[in-house]
């Protein structure tokens, strides 16, 4: 049975007038995992049901996978839930929201000597900000881009510092999400 993380409380929440600031790809956007894993060098980070499906299809078992057992508000198929949903830690994180379990699992994931998989019960898209804050200078976070594929993030002390201005835009409680890093 997985772990269950304590700290369910929402640090931060994404404002209507912020929404449009996630539509736009964080960086290059693949089709294939495997072409997509050439460029990966160091901590691979997933975030969602289908990347982490891609990755695994690939032979690619990512350090860390955040998974919610929905694509596109739809619940994933059968066959893709069977490969990815063997969580190791279920946190909650509603949509539109980053908790501190969330972010402490993230956390947790990353200095682990073995892959993690999040299971979040709500909604991981928000995942990809603390996994980006949390991840060294050199990982790679890969999220999905509804209806185009999936988006490369190469952590760079740049990226973070884009990320970091993003959050700060968020409403909520910025001090304790900030501790936690």
């Amino acid at each position: 049975m997985p772990d269950e993380a304590r700290g369910d409380d929402v640090l931060l929440t994404l404002p209507r007038a912020l929404r449009s600031a996630f539509k736009d790809p964080l960086g290059p956007v693949e089709t294939d995992a495997e072409i997509l894993l050439r460029d990966v060098d160091g901590p691979l980070v997933a975030v969602g049901d289908i990347v982490t499906y891609h990755f695994l299809q690939a032979d690619r078992r990512p350090d860390v996978a955040l998974v919610d057992e929905y694509t596109k508000r739809d619940r994933v198929d059968d066959e893709i839930h069977e490969v990815v949903v063997d969580p190791d830690v279920t946190v909650s994180n509603p949509a539109g929201a980053l908790t501190e379990a969330l972010v402490v699992a993230i956390q947790d994931g990353l200095a682990a000597d073995e892959p993690t998989t999040i299971l979040v019960d709500g909604e991981e898209d928000l995942a990809t900000l603390p996994a980006i804050l949390a991840a060294p200078v050199g990982a790679s976070v890969v999220y999905g881009q509804p209806d185009e594929g999936m988006v490369h993030v190469r952590v760079t002390e740049a990226i973070q510092a884009d990320i970091r201005e993003l959050v700060e835009r968020m409403d909520g409680d910025h001090d304790q999400f900030w501790s936690l890093f």
